[in-house]
């Protein structure tokens, strides 16, 4: 239950705020604009995923599936790198 809670608490929120930063970069919105609207994304998909690591069964799956959005997400940013 302890894994399943860090990953659900830790993994969610890097997942989110990865996805925020992915969101943001790709809105076509003006930069303020686009940032607050990933932001406010972010805490929907964070509930969401908070919510879907306790109803799985199966932690291995919640574990891949958290953990490696956050990577992908992550890693996209970075290879995105900073915007001129």
């Amino acid at each position: 239950m302890v894994v399943r809670t860090a990953t659900a608490i830790l993994g969610g929120y890097a997942a989110a705020s990865g996805l925020a930063a992915l969101s943001a970069r790709l809105l076509p919105l003006a930069r303020a604009e686009a940032t607050v609207w990933a932001m406010i994304f972010s805490f929907a998909v964070y509930a969401g995923l908070v919510l879907w690591a306790f109803h799985e069964q199966r932690l291995s799956r919640v574990a891949a599936v958290i953990w490696g959005l956050a990577a992908v997400t992550a890693g996209t940013v970075w290879l995105l790198g900073v915007p001129a």
